[in-house]
């Protein structure tokens, strides 16, 4: 049997269900499909039991420093679960219908451009957006396959957590599990390839942070590269290379975290020639593939594999499917952030970036001394970068500090709009916060656009 809609979305991840409600919104048809259970990584396996795991790991810290205790991690994981439940059931099927949405559950595949088939049925869509994702990428590490590995799919739904773990990437997901664990009482080893934690970021921020693992109890092995993995009774054994020398890191669990990979396998994509790589479906400025009708948004497709670029590529794509307006997606102005403590956010360009890219930039500092909410917080760590062009624009910005997720955002909105750095001098900051730090940062800004005035130039060459 065949249905007909307006728009097919394939995924009811971040990225798939804002492209149902996007599309409802404009009064089309829309069928959306999804193999699993609605909510995808973000929901059941990514930033909600992440985070969730991250806030009780505080809440122990936190306690810790007072007096000493085991956590019950039964009663933690029990929580984690609590929380999944919570989000999902503001996205669960039922609630989906309720919106006008067909919802089915299956794996699709095309048969040509405008068709895929679920299980014996087939449905023809006007438009279609793929929205499928990504998954672990589990790397070629001999006898990895002979051990029960976990990964962030499968982290969430231990019914307890390991007294050890080997934590395999030094990235976000890495890092965060390995501080949270930690705090929790896992003994932790967290082995990075390169010779940082967080490549992607400033390293001087990456630095401080790394420092942070480690005195808290993370055994961090840097330029340490994994050779093999054995079992050895109920021990993991991950054999690495490290400064020239072998050496074995043993442990009760191994989590693999070392990136992501397209879900692009049983979509058929060549049934709709379909172009794509081992990044992912190929897509243009508006998101759209080679094929005229078939738009593909987030993980699949994205540079940028987080949840809010999903669903800001959702809006842009449904829009550009459905209606005559056509846009196209900025990726100027990403923002991300990494939920250790402190928290380490960014946007924009890094420094040396911006160095490529720009002849005369300026670069503005903030730490701890120069604020005072920082300082009544003992052992707190806050450190802001900013990066301008020569009329004081943002180009990036990195904030190491409590909250950062939420204090980039102020950046963001000056940066968004093409606002200079010296705006925010004018800006009356609640005190103490630690969103002064941008008040303070304005008026650094605003003396050397002050400094930089010619008339001011010139009335210092005459008075001198």
């Amino acid at each position: 049997m065949t249905f007909d809609f307006d728009l097919i979305v394939i995924g009811a991840g971040a990225g798939g269900l804002t492209c149902a409600i996007t599309a409802k919104g404009f009064g089309k048809s829309v069928l959306l499909i999804e193999k699993d259970k609605t909510g995808g990584e973000c929901t059941w396996s990514g930033c909600v039991p992440s985070k969730a795991l991250i806030n009780i790991s505080k809440d122990i810290h936190s306690a810790k420093k007072y007096c000493d205790f085991k956590p019950d991690t039964l009663e933690i994981m029990r929580d984690v679960r609590s929380v999944i439940q919570d989000v999902y059931s503001y996205e669960t099927p039922e609630v989906l219908e309720k919106m006008g949405i067909n919802f089915l559950k299956g794996e699709a595949e095309f048969t040509e451009n405008k068709t895929v088939k679920v299980g014996e049925n087939t449905f023809n869509g006007k438009s279609i957006i793929i929205a499928t994702g990504s998954s672990p990428l589990i790397p070629q590490i001999p006898g990895l396959n002979t051990v029960e590995y976990l990964t962030n799919e499968s982290l969430f739904k231990l019914e307890d957590l390991p007294d050890s773990m080997i934590i395999l990437g030094g990235g976000a997901i890495g890092v965060e599990m390995a501080q949270a664990l930690t705090r929790i009482g896992v003994e932790i080893h967290l082995v990075e390839m390169l010779n940082n934690i967080l490549f992607r970021e400033e390293q001087e921020f990456a630095h401080i942070l790394r420092e942070k693992l480690a005195d808290e109890g993370v055994n961090i092995h840097i330029n340490t590269k994994a050779v093999e993995v054995k079992k050895d009774g109920d021990k993991i054994i991950l054999s690495v290379e490290k400064n020239g020398e072998k050496i074995e890191l043993s442990a009760g669990s191994i989590l693999v975290a070392v990136g992501r990979k397209p879900n692009t396998e049983s979509l058929k994509l060549e049934s709709a020639g379909i172009e794509y790589n081992k990044k992912g479906i190929e897509v243009d400025k508006h998101l759209q593939t080679n094929i005229h009708n078939i738009y593909a948004v987030g993980d699949v497709a994205s540079p940028y594999q987080f949840s809010h670029m999903a669903n800001y590529q959702g809006i842009i794509a449904v829009q550009n499917a459905l209606t005559p307006l056509k846009k196209s997606v900025d990726y100027s102005h990403v923002a991300w952030t990494t939920f250790t403590q402190p928290e380490l956010a960014s946007a924009g360009l890094t420094e040396e970036e911006a160095r490529e890219k720009h002849d005369n930039i300026h670069v503005y500092f903030l730490e701890k001394d120069e604020l005072d909410r920082a300082k009544t917080k003992k052992d707190d760590i806050f450190k802001i970068k900013i990066i301008c062009d020569n009329k004081k624009r943002i180009l990036g910005a990195q904030i190491l500090a409590d909250r950062a997720g939420e204090l980039i955002c102020e950046i963001q909105a000056i940066k968004a709009n093409s606002l200079s750095l010296d705006k925010l001098s004018a800006v009356i900051h609640p005190y103490p916060t630690y969103a002064e730090a941008f008040s303070k940062l304005g008026k650094k800004a605003y003396v050397d656009k002050l400094m930089d005035n010619p008339i001011v130039n010139l009335m210092k060459s005459i008075k001198h």
